[in-house]
C-alpha cells in the first residue's frame, strides 16, 4: 500500500467493493460479487425459504439471480453469522462451516431423536420427520435449527417453499471432512474475503457481523497482521481498525448517494453496535447509508399487510437533512409506497406529496 488511506477513499472504496456506487449490469458477475459478500442472507421481515438478495447492488433482479444459483446448487443455505440463515457458493462452504459451527457439549434426547431420523430416512421434510418421531412440530423446528448449527445437518433450500429435504451434513456433502480441515487457515480466507468487501473494519464491527469468540478473533487478525496479509491502522472519523495489505483506495470522495439497506444486510450487520447505540429506543424498518455512512433509520412498525413509514430519523446537519430531502424521500418511497404504504413523516415533520 502506497499511501495510507483516508476517511473518504476508504468510503468511496467500500461504495465500490459493495457494489453499490455501480451496481453490477452484467448477471454473468453477480456469481463474483456475491462471494465477496458471503454469507448473504434474505431480505429481514419477508418469506422465510426466500432466496438471499444483494440489495441496490444490481441492475437487474438479485433475487431472480440468486434464486437460480439456489436452484442449480451453486449456493447453498446453512446458518453462520450468529447462527442465522444465509447463503455461500457451494465451492466455499468448507470453510464456513468449519469456522461458523457451534458444536454443542450434548444433544438433547429430543435433538438425538430428529437426528436419528434424518440419518437413517434422509431427505426426510419436516413434516415426514414430526410423524416419525411423533414429536411436536414446535419441538422439530428448534432441534433441527440447532443441529443445523452444528453443521451435522443440511436444509436443502432450492426453491421457496416449506417442503425442503434434510440430509446429514455429510451426506450431502461427502467431500467436506470438517474435522480435517485447519480451521486458523479457513477463518483468514474469511476475513480477507470480508475485508475485500467492506475495505476497512474496526474489531467491533468483525465481531458484530461474526460473533467470534473474541480469543479466536483476535488470535486471527494478529497472526495476519505480523504475516503482512493485513494491516492495522487508525483512520480519523473511522477509528482503528484492518485494511488488505494490498488494497486499492480511489483518491476521489464518493459520490452523493442514498442507500436504504434491510436489517439482515451485511453492512448493517457489521455495524450493528454502533446503530443500535444511535437509533436505539426505536421501531426500525431499515437503514439509510448517505454518502457511504450510516446517517439515518426509517421508522415505523412493520406488519405482514400494509404498513406506514412513521419518521425518517436524520444524523445530518440542518442545511443537508434540508438539501437532501427529496433524494432521501425518492429513495425510502422507491419501497414504501402505493396503497400499502405511506411515508407520515421526515425529520420529524409531516410529509406532503
Amino acid at each position: 500500500m502506497s499511501k495510507l488511506p483516508d476517511t473518504r477513499s476508504v468510503l468511496a472504496a467500500r461504495l465500490v467493493a459493495q457494489g453499490l456506487a455501480q451496481p453490477l449490469r452484467r448477471r454473468a458477475d453477480f456469481p463474483s460479487l456475491f462471494r465477496r459478500l458471503q454469507p448473504v442472507s434474505p431480505i429481514a421481515n419477508t418469506y422465510p425459504g426466500n432466496p438471499p438478495a444483494l440489495v441496490k447492488r444490481t441492475t437487474f433482479d438479485s433475487l431472480e439471480a440468486s434464486d437460480e444459483l439456489r436452484g442449480d446448487r451453486r449456493i447453498v443455505k446453512a446458518r453462520f453469522l450468529g447462527g442465522t440463515v444465509g447463503y455461500v457458493r457451494t465451492e466455499d462452504l468448507a470453510d464456513y462451516a468449519v469456522v461458523f459451527r457451534r458444536r454443542p457439549a450434548r444433544l438433547s434426547g429430543i435433538e438425538r431423536e430428529v437426528l436419528a431420523a434424518v440419518s437413517e430416512l434422509g431427505p426426510i421434510t419436516p413434516r415426514l420427520i414430526k410423524e416419525e418421531t411423533r414429536l411436536l412440530a414446535r419441538k422439530v423446528g428448534p432441534a433441527l435449527a440447532k443441529l443445523q448449527r452444528a453443521f451435522l445437518v443440511f436444509e436443502d433450500q432450492t426453491e421457496t417453499t416449506w417442503e425442503r429435504g434434510w440430509s446429514t451434513f455429510s451426506s450431502a456433502f461427502p467431500a467436506i471432512e470438517i474435522e480435517a480441515i485447519d480451521r486458523d487457515q479457513a477463518a483468514r480466507s474469511i476475513i480477507r474475503r470480508f475485508l475485500e468487501g467492506h475495505v476497512f473494519a474496526t474489531f467491533q464491527q468483525f465481531r458484530d457481523w461474526a460473533e467470534w469468540p473474541v480469543r479466536d478473533l483476535k488470535a486471527w487478525l494478529s497472526t495476519m497482521t505480523a504475516e503482512g496479509e493485513i494491516q492495522e491502522l487508525e483512520i480519523p472519523g473511522l477509528g482503528p481498525g484492518w485494511v488488505l495489505s494490498d488494497g486499492r483506495f480511489p483518491p476521489e470522495p464518493p459520490a452523493s448517494s442514498v442507500h436504504m439497506l434491510h436489517l439482515q444486510d451485511g453492512l448493517v450487520r457489521s455495524h450493528r453496535s454502533e446503530l443500535k447505540q444511535r437509533f436505539g429506543g426505536r421501531e426500525i424498518l431499515q437503514y439509510l447509508l448517505i454518502d457511504g455512512r450510516f446517517a439515518g433509520a426509517v421508522c415505523g412498525h412493520w406488519r405482514i399487510g400494509p404498513h406506514d413509514v412513521e419518521d425518517i430519523v436524520l444524523e445530518l446537519p440542518k442545511t443537508m437533512r434540508a438539501s437532501r430531502k427529496t433524494e432521501i424521500l425518492k429513495e425510502v418511497a422507491s419501497t414504501y409506497s402505493g396503497g400499502r404504504h405511506r411515508i407520515l413523516r421526515y425529520d420529524g415533520k409531516p410529509v406532503r406529496f
